[in-house]
């Protein structure tokens, strides 16, 4: 059978989130995790299941694209579909093709794990290579030092303590209490926590939330922020150790993070909290007439 493009429904939601799972491997590339699709939940289930496309073949699914913005697509492969021929030519040809409805007809950009053929497939339809990041990992085998700060779970009753502390990180408004509790309704938070850390003098002063795909599976970092007011008093080590912590709890067998390699201080961050920096990434990129984007979202 040929492979087809799907676009799912609120209630293939959670077999998508499933599949995402399976696929997490310390030995794999980098690629996009159930808790980059539980980030994107906070928007709601209609909303997610908006932005996500998946290809099957023969009932099974090979690819998931998540639209991180409506012309920036993460796409992931099954790990034995990353070379599969048929399958990256399908995805080169949806992705390019406006009346597809994955990308549009102006700049658009994909980002697919390294190593899988489609990449190679859509650098020689012309796609060029765009800004780098850097995807970090911290193994979780041995225990995890104390933070050195007060570190409180959000559960419902302090979700604007978390909230604020993110829209003042960020300094962007769109992360409300009720889109937190959207986040937290969503199938892939059953595996998440929101975390944030209390100076001494009882201050919210960084916040993080991590995402779990399973026991002995590498656990996500997705976002992480310091209050504007604290930044420089070493708030961004102590709770992103916090959140290495927090994903060894829950199973996880590493921490991953991805930040811009522009932003060295985020690198630097993660690196003096044991993160070691892996091979850049790049999205790949199609020039043409229309806005330009700032790519993947980052604490959004």
């Amino acid at each position: 059978m040929p492979t087809l493009l799907h676009e799912p429904g609120t209630d293939g939601l959670r077999e998508i989130v499933d599949v995402l799972r399976e696929w997490q491997d310390d030995e794999a590339p980098h690629q996009l995790h159930p808790g980059d699709v539980g980030w994107f939940w906070r928007s709601g289930a209609r909303a997610t299941a908006a932005a996500l496309r998946i290809w099957r073949r023969d009932g099974r699914i090979l690819a998931v694209g998540l639209l991180d913005t409506p012309d920036v697509l993460r796409l992931t492969l099954a790990p034995d579909a990353l070379r599969d021929a048929e399958l990256a030519e399908r995805l080169a040809e949806d992705v390019t093709l406006p009346e597809r409805g994955v990308l549009g007809a102006g700049r658009a950009a994909v980002d697919s794990p390294d190593g899988a053929l489609v990449g190679e497939v859509l650098a020689d339809a012309g796609w060029k290579a765009d800004e780098p990041w850097t995807p970090l990992r911290r193994d979780l085998t041995e225990p995890v030092p104390d933070p050195g700060l007060r570190i409180e779970v959000t559960g419902p009753g302090r979700a604007a303590v978390r909230t604020a502390v993110h829209r003042a990180a960020f300094g962007r408004a769109a992360f409300t209490d009720e889109r937190w509790r959207a986040m937290e309704a969503g199938a892939p938070y059953a595996d998440a926590r929101c975390l944030v850390a209390y100076d001494g003098r009882g201050d919210a002063v960084a916040a993080v939330t991590v995402w779990s795909a399973g026991s002995g599976r590498p656990g996500l970092l997705e976002p992480l922020g310091v209050h504007p007011d604290h930044r420089g008093h070493g708030h961004g080590r102590a709770v992103t150790v916090a959140a290495a912590a927090a994903l060894r709890d829950l199973g996880a067998s590493s921490a991953l993070v991805s930040t811009p390699s522009a932003n060295e201080a985020a690198v630097a961050t993660y690196r003096s909290a044991g993160f070691r920096a892996l091979p850049e990434t790049r999205d790949q990129r199609r020039p043409a007439p229309g806005p330009a984007t700032d790519g993947r979202t980052a604490g959004s």
